[in-house]
């Protein structure tokens, strides 16, 4: 996957197509993100450079409830790489 604003693009939309706000705020998180469940607000920290965010976000997205059916073609493609990939991992440790 490349680190570029593109691809950080792709991943917040499938957040916020899945009815997630997704929030960039400072502060201090030590994985460099929040979720508050009952609002459905992901809150990651703003001083991260962009590969940080990538990064952050392929960690976040596995841990939210994602309805496949309410997103766009090329976010549930997406969301299907980063699952597949997540998945590999998981059996992997």
């Amino acid at each position: 996957m490349k680190y570029t604003q593109a691809t950080l693009d792709k991943l917040e939309a499938i957040v916020e197509e899945t009815g997630y706000v997704l929030r960039y705020e400072r502060g201090t998180f030590q994985s460099g993100f929040c979720i508050l469940e009952l609002k459905k607000v992901v809150v990651l920290n703003k001083f991260l450079q962009v590969d940080s965010r990538i990064n952050t976000m392929l960690d976040l997205i596995p841990q939210l409830e994602i309805k496949t059916d309410l997103l766009s073609e090329s976010s549930k493609k997406m969301y299907e790489k980063i699952s597949a990939n997540f998945s590999k991992e998981e059996t992997e440790n």
